[in-house]
């Protein structure tokens, strides 16, 4: 592990220009690159207060061992040339990607004599354009199905367009008017290449013109009562309008645009892309980006940027030409450096912007509910697999030093809201999945607890049936049977024996409050954690320092799950208990007055302030009110005005 300060270049030596830098390891394999507007600020911020810094970026000055810069000219040319480096070296303290989908592409084969359409599943090959990407296979291959109709272009691979020109016979799509059949001469190279460059406008988003041109087409043949050609134009443009169907309106002022929604979490950030040509979705996907680096969600939205609209060398890709408005959830670090390099490669002006309202601001709110759908399947896949699980609870015993594997988590979550209505969960863990029956929620008795006191009440109370359960189990050692006697009357009794694990929503001073509790209650054995939402550090009673665990570690998924649960538990019942405070009136308090009652008197009445201003005749008037409950009610309110 190196010291920064050992390799740290002199400041006087460190230009002022914009540009990018690498940090290299012992080895010389770059580990991290990043850009800047001036490399010397930025560089002397790593080096000046290493305690200061966030882990993530501690862990890469320890692994790193030298680092080295290039000037540029502008921001724009940092931006390209950060991304060529980091797209050369895969550093591994970069942003990391994950999809684990493979999302079809329709690919037309231009650089062939005769192209070809076809359903690919990722863009590869040179001299092929790519649209999409789409969201279902069955969705393209449907639209290219009404496509082939209108505009004949082959679909048959390249020994099947052989074998038929050597036949000079075409395949059964040729018979049937499917394919222009340029394999035996029906069609020379000029006319077929039209066909090719009209589905490439088509499926780029030029839709309208070919619609107009057709229904014009249609309405000249059917005056020259030419109503056999009519029939075909009118079959076709059927065919071009279900096509286009299938694709959703989702803009109604024919924009075209990328909406990019962001979701985030403390280790990873939910990504969904929606492409939208002339109003029309026609691609979308979804992804997830590794929280490697220390950046804002803006700054991982830049990431985003870049991966999306990167020139792949040789590929030409549809969705991979910026639009002239890009939408974003989230604004990137350094808008106007993107705005410039998006613009360069589209040839024309590119507009980033965070939309406020109307349809598109709707639109931007989809997207994001669906990146946060990603993040969400994604955590889940990983907390359902049997092996991620399994690794989850050894790493677990590893990195915390733990005499068992933790079979059993426990976690506490203590909910408030300027110390009103504070209430706390305990959820509860086995085998890596919750066992929701074993919830349990509290509310803190103690008055004014803030989060110490309450943290401490609720592990007393949690561990005050073990404590009781040993003390019966000694009792009982002598008399057979009793111990499985009472485990069938007493129900159930998995609150009974402790958990491998107990985890506290919290930092250092969380964890102490635990402990102390479970020391009090003579359960001090328990192991005991605390995790902390900021920087997502795990602290324990015994270091003064939190134990770090890896990103990616399945042990830290876990934590964080669990953590997660425990807290939309408490959150719920702590919104539960502040809306029914809230609906309380003050003829809730009157002795005597029933709630069919109070009924009554605020339907008759209205409201409390009129039932105050009431006297005991009026009250009397209502059914079911006596002398007795109406001197009481108006004495009551009179006496709370």
């Amino acid at each position: 592990m190196a010291d920064p300060s050992e390799y740290r270049p002199a400041s006087g030596s460190i230009p002022q220009a914009p540009g990018v830098y690498r940090f290299r390891d012992a080895h010389g394999r770059v580990v991290y690159v990043g850009k800047a507007r001036s490399l010397r600020s930025r560089l002397n911020s790593y080096f000046a207060d290493f305690t200061a810094l966030h882990p993530r970026t501690q862990s890469m000055l320890t692994a790193a061992n030298s680092v080295d810069w290039v000037v540029v000219a502008n921001e724009v040319e940092a931006l390209a040339l950060e991304f060529t480096w980091i797209k050369e070296y895969d550093p591994r303290f970069n942003v990391k990607y994950r999809d684990d989908k493979s999302y079809p592409y329709l690919a037309l084969t231009i650089s062939e004599a005769f192209p070809r359409a076809a359903v690919v599943r990722e863009p590869r090959r040179k001299g092929t354009r790519y649209f999409g990407p789409y969201a279902h296979a069955w969705a393209i291959r449907e639209t290219l199905d009404e496509l082939t109709k209108v505009f004949g272009v082959r679909t048959c691979r390249d020994g099947v367009f052989k074998r038929a020109a050597q036949l000079g016979r075409p395949c059964l799509l040729g018979y049937i008017d499917k394919c222009a059949a340029p394999c035996v001469g029906r069609i020379d190279e000029e006319q077929y290449r039209q066909r090719v460059d009209d589905m490439s406008r088509f499926l780029g988003g030029q839709t309208d013109s070919f619609i107009k041109d057709m229904r014009a087409s249609m309405e000249q043949a059917s005056m020259r009562q030419d109503y056999e050609e009519a029939g075909r134009w009118r079959d076709r443009m059927g065919a071009l309008t279900r096509a286009m169907e299938r694709n959703a309106v989702v803009l109604g002022d024919s924009t075209d645009a990328d909406v990019v929604g962001l979701h985030d979490d403390p280790l990873e950030v939910g990504v969904q892309v929606f492409h939208v040509r002339a109003g029309r979705l026609i691609g979308e996907r979804s992804f997830i980006v590794e929280k490697a680096e220390d950046l804002t969600v803006g700054g991982y939205g830049e990431r985003v940027l870049q991966r999306l609209y990167a020139a792949r060398e040789g590929v030409e890709i549809d969705s991979a030409v910026p639009p002239r408005e890009i939408l974003v959830s989230h604004a990137p670090a350094d808008s106007d450096a993107v705005a410039h390099w998006l613009s360069s490669r589209r040839g024309s002006t590119v507009e980033i912007r965070v939309p406020q309202r109307g349809d598109k601001r709707a639109l931007m709110e989809t997207a994001t509910t669906n990146a946060a759908e990603a993040l969400m399947r994604h955590r889940m896949r990983r907390s359902s697999d049997l092996t991620s699980r399994s690794e989850a609870i050894a790493e677990l015993q590893t990195y915390l030093d733990l005499a068992e594997a933790p079979l059993r988590i426990e976690c506490i979550d203590v909910s408030t809201l300027q110390g009103t209505d504070t209430v706390a969960s305990l959820v509860v863990f086995e085998d890596g999945l919750p066992r929701k029956r074993d919830y349990r929620t509290f509310i803190i008795r103690t008055e004014g607890a803030d989060d110490l006191a309450s943290v401490r009440e609720v592990v007393e109370r949690r561990f005050a049936r073990v404590k009781r359960a040993e003390s019966e189990a000694e009792d009982a050692v002598d008399v057979p049977g009793e111990r499985e006697a009472g485990r069938e009357k007493g129900g159930p009794q998995s609150f009974a024996y402790p958990p491998g694990l107990l985890v506290i929503d919290g930092g250092a001073p969380q964890v102490a409050a635990a402990q102390q509790a479970l020391t009090e209650s003579g359960v001090g054995d328990i192991p005991v954690v605390g995790l902390a939402k900021r920087l997502e550090e795990v602290w324990t009673p015994e270091s003064a320092d939190p134990v770090i665990l890896p990103r990616t570690s399945e042990a830290l998924y876990l934590l964080q799950r669990i953590r997660d649960e425990a807290h939309r538990t408490a959150i719920a019942l702590h919104r539960k208990r502040r809306t029914a405070r809230q609906r309380r009136s003050a003829l809730d308090d009157i002795p005597g007055l029933g709630p069919k009652k109070a009924a009554a008197l605020l339907a008759h009445f209205g409201s409390v302030r009129s039932i105050r201003a009431a006297s005991t005749d009026e009250l009397q008037e209502v059914p079911g009110i006596g002398p007795t409950v109406a001197t009481t009610v108006h004495e009551a309110l009179a006496s709370s005005s």
